[in-house]
């Protein structure tokens, strides 16, 4: 059997700064509170867990003078401001590329535009992002969820930074119609268009592709959903015990994809078992 890793792969530059920054903090501090899940990826949550970590979602929860994190998925101004009149230390992990796409809802909203943002609305990152819109932002995941009939003075748009390249040109597209004024922003991040690269390219190599990564990891869904849809068999695991040895029967090749959640450590796991099979 032949194995082939996608290249990039793995944890992305804003979340390995994040963890690391997040380490950092845990050695120096023993307890550190984050603002919820510090990545999407249950395995590397219970490690840091081990190591003093503790999750809470409201910055209100968070003992007063405690040590405070800032996950890379950023967070609301007002929770932001919270967590920094509670803790004697705030360490604030946020991506650059969400802090990016803040700046621009920030702006967008200041210049009189009315704020889509493509992408899950219960996702933690869309939140934040949500949070420095004065008034109400619009959150679209699918083309049918745009409003039937509406027209819009002026629209601002910006995505998600986890999302898809073509679907966000396809939203944007339907909604030029509705408007005579629109400004887009592509707010998303190199990391993840070159992972989704990488999985179509793999798709053309392989027999079936394993995605690893957090089942609650929006990045990791993208790069399932691809693989699937180029028609490659696809499973997609949390970490390699998941791996069954009769999914491989009658592959000659397999790939082997990670969101950009998804540590160095899980994906060594899984290509050592794979080897070993």
């Amino acid at each position: 059997m032949n194995l082939v890793v996608a290249s990039p792969t793995g944890l992305c530059i804003g979340v390995r700064r994040a963890i690391g920054q997040l380490e950092r903090a845990l050695r120096e501090h023993g307890t550190v509170y984050s603002l919820g899940s510090p990545i999407h990826n249950p395995q590397e949550v219970e490690r840091l867990t081990a190591m003093g970590l503790r999750l809470v979602e409201r910055a209100a929860e968070v003992p007063e003078g405690a040590a405070g994190f800032v996950r890379a998925h950023g967070a609301a101004p007002d929770e932001l401001d919270e967590l920094e009149r509670r803790c004697r230390i705030v360490t604030d992990g946020t991506c650059g590329h969400v802090r990016a796409a803040q700046q621009r809802a920030e702006s967008l909203s200041r210049e009189g535009y009315k704020v889509v943002i493509f992408g899950d609305s219960a996702h933690p990152e869309v939140r934040g992002i949500k949070g420095y819109v004065s008034g109400e932002a619009l959150v679209i995941a699918e083309e049918d969820e745009i409003p039937r009939g509406a027209r819009f003075g002026k629209l601002g748009v910006l995505s998600q930074t986890t999302q898809q390249e073509a679907s966000f040109a396809s939203i944007v597209a339907r909604l030029v119609l509705l408007t005579g004024e629109i400004k887009v922003y592509n707010t998303i991040c190199r990391a993840t268009i070159e992972r989704q690269e990488s999985i179509r390219k793999l798709a053309s190599q392989v027999d079936g592709i394993v995605v690893i990564g957090g089942r609650n990891s929006a990045n990791t869904r993208k790069l399932a959903q691809i693989a699937e849809s180029l028609g490659v068999p696809t499973l997609w695991i949390e970490h390699a015990p998941e791996l069954e040895r009769g999914w491989l029967r009658g592959k000659q090749s397999i790939g082997v994809a990670a969101g950009g959640s998804t540590p160095d450590w899980l994906i060594n796991e899984l290509t050592g078992k794979l080897k070993r099979l």
